[in-house]
This record gives structure tokens, C-alpha cells and sequence, in this order.
């Protein structure tokens, strides 16, 4: 089988650019034969896409949906080393954990990492005592280095000065320690950027029909754009099956007698308007191994997150009334009953863990990734948390390289031999970006406000002074979305010439934040249709 060379016109992404239209991406994908075609834009197979690419591999990566548009943008945007993984004695794990946390939010992604003070509350007659969750997170910040600071316990009354709606009704102490998080759906916009700067071919919104098989092995797949019904295929020496929750599908085509591989834990999540400041989160215990999260994100509130078997149809998971009873029901151990109002509800979302197959309870299973070669030379990968989707990209292109007959020859590097802590794009200081945002708006006259300046530092790094500028050349597009929330219009075009955004659910809910404070009106929607049926060129 001959590889083709693609465009580097058509397979990189060149600066000040737009993307190609999906007639070139797709007319590219058709003609070249690829070292590894990616099944599934989740994070696992970003991750891998970008890996892949940089390792020298000609990549190609297909979704049937958006971007990081089921799990990973459906998670509880946590950057974290696994406190709870210290009450199971996976001491290794959690250090590792602490590393990868620690490698993105310092040096691959500040731009898009935030530092977070969490604080444990023990309350009389709770599942763990003072003492013990004192030395917990002691013990948990020792295997971060004390990156974060010194875990400790901290008094009810200082703790509410920071969370005015902490409850502290028989509140005895708080334990305090440090992680991170992030927007999941930007961090993974920026992943899938970083893949096509190093070279990969990408296409949203196209969904598999079938795969093709040269003497027994898998050697590609058909496809169908969903945007526009054209067909197409791609021919590549290897194939990754990494859909997620639909990894058992892929593997029945390539095999009708697969026998299923993983099993899947529903996770839900409530987005809340806050009552009050809130300058920490709470990780409160519900018994021996579950937490309940309450999260600042976004200017807005976090609650969740469920965990139980899922045995449905991956693309019907959805938030349920139980679930937000749940919910607000453990939450209220912890947070006072005027911030969890139902009416100050903007969103919901749910999404699904894919575990190992097998028995015992999912709130006790490891987020370990298990990738699996099936009967047609099939890769698939499954499992994994977000924290560590770089770990995850090395750990499939080891596999890659070690594959018995190694069907991609030599012409993989090591990943041993690739740059450690290569950045995402846009890294710069957030605080820089915000700061120069607002003196250069000083100079077209009203500027950019200071909540948009500091939300386009934080979501875009330095690329923010791309969206400035077109802000600047058409003051329109400086214009607010919607007057409660910091996006600009110049983002939505942003989204449409440079990050695969091709209906309004990708803009937004994954590229912007307006579906989940609940401002994306029917007339807001209609807008960005509008812009979206504008593409340049």
C-alpha cells in the first residue's frame, strides 16, 4: 500500500488563516493513505492524534459529532491528582496524577488551567473524622511537592468567610488542599489545534458508515458528512477505535462476535446561578468512597456528580429528575438551602465513564485506559480521566510502536524522543494577555471590557488578540452576545473560521459558554446560524 503526502496547504492550520472548507478536507482525506486514521474527536483520541503527529505519522481524526461533544465536554472540568484514590492505597497513582495535573496547568496550558482551593468539610457523625482527613490531605499535597501549598484544617468560621454558603451546622473542621480545572470543551478545541498545527487532517460531523478491510485487516473507513450527506472514505494503514462509549460498535464492525469490552457509569452535573461569592470549592464525603463537588466555574456553580451503571444508548444519556434531586440532596450536606433553588438552575448536563469490563461497584473502579487489539488489526482504547490525556497519547503511541508485525514499520518516533512538556496553542500568562487586551483597547475607543478581556485571556491565551482584532476591524463583532455574559460576537466568527465550528450547539455550548448560563436565546441562536452560514472563501 502506498502513503501519499498530503497538502501541508490543506493538513496544518496556517497562521491568520482560515481553515479549509469541508469539501478540501474531505477531498484530502479521500486521496492520501494515512499511517493512522483516528476514530473519535473525544480527548482520548485528540490526545493520540496529536501524539501521533508529532511523532511523524501522516494522522487523520474523524468524529460523528463535534469535537469533545459527548464525555469530554461533559466533565466536572477538574485538573486532579485523585484524593480518593489514597482511601484505596493507589499512592503511585495519585503522585502520578499530581504530575500530569501539575505539567498542563504549569506548562503545557496555564492559559486555560486555573488554580483551585478545595475545602473538605467534616461534619458530626460524617464517614471520616478530622484527623483523618487532616492527614489525607497532608499526605495528598506532600505527593504534588507541596506545589499547591501544605494540606491542613482550617476553622468552620474561617472557612465561611471564603464560602458564605458553606453550611456549618455541626460543621467541625475543614480540610484544605489544591488542584485545578478548566473549560474540558476549550481545552480540547485547543488539543485538536495543536494536532493540525503538527500536521494531522481533521474533520468534525462525520460519521462512520462502515469500515474496509484489505486480506482481514482493517484498512480504513467510509464515512458520510452529516453536515451535508456527501460520502467518502479514508485509507490508512492503521485504524484507532477511540469513540468512547460506542467503542463496542466500532468493534462489532470489525467483528460482529465482539464481545463487550467495558461497561458505563453515568455522571450528571447542574449548573447553578450563585448567591454569593464563592473563593473555593467543596469536595464534601458522602460516605466512604464518594464525594459530591461544588464548584465556582464559569461565574456560575458546579454541582454533581452522580455515579451509576448506564445501560442505554450512549446518545440518549441525559440529565433526569432523579439525577437533580440527587444531586441537590447531597449538595445541601454541605451548602446552604438558598443556593440550591431549582430556579437558579441554568443547565444540566450528563456524561459517560467508560470503564473496564467486569464486576463491583463504579464508584470503586479505576479510570484506567485499556487499549485492545480485535481480530481485524483494530486498535481500540477506552477509559481513561481527563487529567492525564497526555499520559494517554504516549501510553496508545508505545503501543503503537511495540504492535506485533509493526504495521507502521519504523517510521514512528519514540516517545522517548518527543518533547516532554510541548505547549498547547496560545500559552502565554493570562494575566499578561488580559492587561494588554485592555491597554490596547484603550485606542479604539470603548475597547474591550475588563470581565471579556480576562474571559478571552482565559480561554484563548495569546490567541485572544486574533479575536481583539477582528474585533477592532468590525466593532459589531465587539459587541456583547448576550448582556450577562463576557463572549463577544468576533469569538463566534472566530469559532467558525478557526476552530470546526459548523452548527450553534458547537458555538455555543463547546466554544463559547452562553448554552450553559442559560442565556443562548432563540434569537441569539438564530444570529449565530447566520454567521455560521457566512464562512469566508
Amino acid at each position: 500500500m502506498t502513503t501519499l503526502h498530503s497538502s501541508p496547504a490543506l493538513g496544518t492550520h496556517p497562521a491568520g488563516g482560515s481553515l479549509p472548507s469541508r469539501a478540501e478536507t474531505r477531498e484530502q482525506l479521500s486521496r492520501a493513505t494515512y499511517d493512522l486514521l483516528v476514530i473519535g474527536g473525544g480527548i482520548l483520541g485528540i490526545s493520540t492524534a496529536w501524539h501521533a503527529s508529532q511523532s511523524g505519522l501522516r494522522v487523520a481524526l474523524v468524529d460523528g459529532g463535534d469535537f469533545a461533544g459527548a464525555t469530554s465536554s461533559a466533565s466536572s472540568k477538574l485538573l486532579h491528582g485523585g484524593l480518593r484514590y489514597l482511601q484505596t492505597g493507589d499512592v503511585r497513582l495519585v503522585a502520578e496524577n499530581h504530575f500530569e495535573r501539575r505539567a498542563v496547568s504549569r506548562r503545557v496550558a496555564p492559559h486555560l488551567a486555573n488554580p483551585l482551593t478545595f475545602y473538605l468539610p467534616v461534619y458530626k457523625n460524617g464517614p471520616h473524622g478530622a484527623a483523618k482527613l487532616g492527614a489525607g490531605v497532608f499526605a495528598y499535597s506532600a505527593l504534588s511537592a507541596f506545589g499547591d501549598g501544605v494540606g491542613h484544617l482550617l476553622s468552620p468560621a474561617k472557612a465561611r468567610r471564603a464560602v458564605p454558603e458553606l453550611r456549618t451546622d455541626n460543621l467541625r473542621a475543614v480540610a484544605v488542599y489544591g488542584d485545578d480545572q478548566m473549560n474540558d470543551a476549550r481545552m480540547a478545541v485547543m488539543t485538536v489545534r495543536a494536532a493540525v498545527e503538527s500536521g494531522a487532517a481533521v474533520l468534525n460531523h462525520a460519521q462512520v458508515t462502515g469500515l474496509r478491510f484489505t486480506g482481514g485487516r482493517v484498512t480504513g473507513a467510509d464515512l458520510k458528512d452529516g453536515m451535508d450527506g456527501t460520502e467518502f472514505g479514508v485509507d490508512a494503514r492503521l485504524v484507532l477505535n477511540a469513540t468512547g462509549p460506542w467503542v463496542d460498535h466500532l468493534r462489532r464492525l470489525e467483528d460482529p462476535r465482539s464481545e463487550p469490552s467495558i461497561r458505563l457509569s453515568k455522571g450528571a452535573h447542574l449548573v447553578l446561578r450563585r448567591t454569593a461569592p464563592w473563593n473555593a470549592a467543596l469536595a464534601t464525603p458522602i460516605d466512604k468512597y464518594r464525594i459530591t463537588f461544588a464548584l465556582p466555574w464559569e461565574d456560575m456553580l458546579l454541582l454533581g456528580t452522580t455515579d451509576e451503571v448506564y445501560e442505554g444508548d450512549p446518545a440518549d444519556v441525559a440529565v433526569t429528575d432523579a439525577d437533580i434531586h440527587q444531586i441537590l440532596d447531597e449538595a445541601s450536606l454541605s451548602v446552604r438551602d438558598q443556593q440550591l433553588s431549582r430556579e437558579l438552575m441554568t443547565y444540566s448536563f450528563a456524561g459517560l465513564r467508560v470503564l473496564p469490563g467486569g464486576p463491583g461497584d463504579t464508584s470503586t473502579a479505576k479510570r484506567e485506559t485499556v487499549v485492545t487489539e480485535g481480530s481485524g488489526g483494530m486498535l481500540s482504547v477506552a477509559g481513561g480521566k481527563w487529567t492525564t490525556f497526555r499520559h494517554i497519547g504516549r501510553t496508545v503511541l508505545d503501543k503503537l510502536e511495540t504492535l506485533p508485525g509493526r504495521p507502521l514499520g519504523s517510521d514512528i518516533e519514540p516517545t522517548s524522543r518527543l518533547p516532554k512538556m510541548l505547549p498547547l496553542p496560545g500559552i502565554a500568562n493570562p494575566q499578561a494577555v488580559t492587561h494588554r487586551l485592555l491597554i490596547d483597547g484603550g485606542a479604539h475607543g470603548d475597547g474591550i471590557a475588563r470581565d471579556t478581556a480576562h474571559h478571552l485571556a482565559r480561554h484563548y491565551g495569546s490567541l485572544a488578540f486574533d479575536i481583539a482584532r477582528l474585533a477592532y476591524e468590525r466593532p459589531e463583532l465587539g459587541e456583547r452576545i448576550h448582556p450577562d455574559a463576557p463572549e463577544i460576537w468576533a469569538q463566534v466568527v472566530y469559532a467558525r473560521d478557526h476552530e470546526w465550528a459548523e452548527t450553534a450547539d458547537d458555538v455555543l455550548r463547546r466554544r463559547t459558554t452562553l448554552t450553559i448560563r442559560g442565556l443562548a436565546t432563540d434569537a441569539i441562536r438564530a444570529r449565530v446560524e447566520e454567521l455560521l452560514s457566512r464562512r469566508s472563501g
